[in-house]
């Protein structure tokens, strides 16, 4: 099903998924994309790169621990375009560690990074969407959402605050028109993903089939969260449904846990090779 042509706001959009989804809508006629990041250099690198076209694209850097920040950039999204129609929260942060051995910084940076950038940034769209009685905002989270995963324990509390931030916001909005989606995926083939292969803690990350792919992720919101709008959407379905049962039955998880970890460590060796 075509996409009817949307404006968007975008966090995360330097790399990544972020940046996949911005090269993605504008390369569809009339889209139009506010593209932030904090990676302010990057962000102009990407646009330049991948020829975003200057008339339907806007770039500007977004720090989204600053609630202040948040209001004078969404103030200038609005001004640009009119109106937010589709608001997606791509922005994170992960470095794995044991909790033992993690500094309250690293608490502070996941916390407010993961869950609380969030936090700001669906709060302030559906400010602007209720209103108006349209819109969509989806939050990235993260199977680490749904299942507990050591070794990146700070990831995995921030991600399931998404999911239940988004869940909960869900049912807020649902008689407005405004509606919001959560995506759980597995790990996702990004330069995330790339930093934890030097990481002993972040074995589990590894223990899928192989990681999916930010087109992967890209279609999977153009083609089910778009048109379908659900509520939420983990993927893949094998590895969903394993993190689902993990999460109603935790104790078994544990037993499970040495088996998969063998498995990341093969996969992680076999990347630290290349």
């Amino acid at each position: 099903m075509a996409t009817p042509p949307q404006r968007i706001f975008l966090t995360g959009a330097a790399s990544g998924i972020g940046a996949h989804l911005a090269d993605t809508f504008l390369k569809k006629p009339g889209h139009r994309v506010f593209a932030t990041d904090i990676a302010h250099d990057r962000l102009r690198a990407r646009a330049h790169d991948h020829a975003w076209p200057a008339d339907r694209s806007e770039l500007a850097a977004l720090d989204v621990r600053d609630p202040e920040a948040w209001r004078t950039t969404y103030d200038a999204a609005i001004a640009r375009f009119g109106a937010i129609d589709l608001h997606l929260n791509v922005a994170g942060y992960l470095r794995p560690g044991w909790i033992l051995d993690q500094d309250p910084a690293q608490i502070d940076e996941h916390l407010d990074i993961n869950l609380k950038g969030v936090i700001h940034g669906a709060t302030i769209a559906a400010r602007h969407m209720v209103p108006r009685r349209s819109g969509h905002i989806i939050n990235i989270a993260s199977l680490a959402g749904i299942a507990a995963v050591p070794g990146i324990a700070l990831y995995s509390a921030a991600k399931h605050g998404v999911r239940g931030f988004s869940l909960a916001l869900a049912q807020e909005l649902a008689a407005s028109g405004v509606a919001v989606t959560v995506l759980c995926p597995d790990a996702v083939q990004t330069p995330m993903l790339d930093l934890q292969v030097a990481y002993d803690e972040a074995a589990l990350t590894f223990s899928g089939p192989r990681p999916l792919t930010v087109e992967e992720v890209t279609q999977a919101i153009l083609t089910r969260v778009l048109p379908r709008r659900p509520i939420e959407l983990a993927m893949p379905p094998s590895r969903a449904w394993m993190a689902r049962l993990a999460a109603l039955f935790p104790g078994s998880a544990g037993r499970l846990r040495a088996h998969l970890e063998a498995k990341g460590r093969a996969r992680q060796a076999a990347r630290r090779a290349r």
